[in-house]
């Protein structure tokens, strides 16, 4: 039986679509982008700056699916620009610098509210 995530610390679903699914021990997490939870407002600043908010926001579903960045087995990256690889993933790289998950990262012609960045994950559950 599948379990639906939801917490005030990552912003609201702009659509039909949980912030995560939870089931059998993994937890599925939708994607984010740069958005303030307390404002559904795009962060203001560089790629380093989307990314620092996207990855806040993942940890906030993580951590509400009884997961954390330590338990996430694979994540992939969508980015506006390719060119903001090298930024992104210096700041990706301290949420995940021990143990990294499986990742891909692609160019997408274009993201939710024209973002810079999306990134999604899924990870197993260690606190439920």
């Amino acid at each position: 039986m599948k379990q639906i995530v939801s917490t005030a610390a990552a912003p609201k679903a702009i659509g039909p679509y949980s912030q995560a699914v939870v089931h059998n021990g993994i937890a599925y997490l939708s994607g984010q982008i740069p958005l303030d939870p307390a404002t559904g407002q795009i962060v203001e600043g560089d790629i380093a700056a989307a990314t620092e908010r996207v990855l806040q926001n993942l940890k906030a579903v993580l951590e509400a699916s009884g997961a954390s960045f330590a338990s996430v087995l694979k994540t992939t990256v969508y980015l506006k620009d390719m060119g903001d690889f090298p930024k992104m993933n210096e700041i990706y790289g301290r949420y995940f610098a021990e143990n990294p998950p499986a990742r891909s990262t692609v160019q997408a012609a274009r993201l939710p509210r024209d973002a810079s960045v999306e990134i999604d994950a899924v990870a197993a559950v260690v606190n439920r």
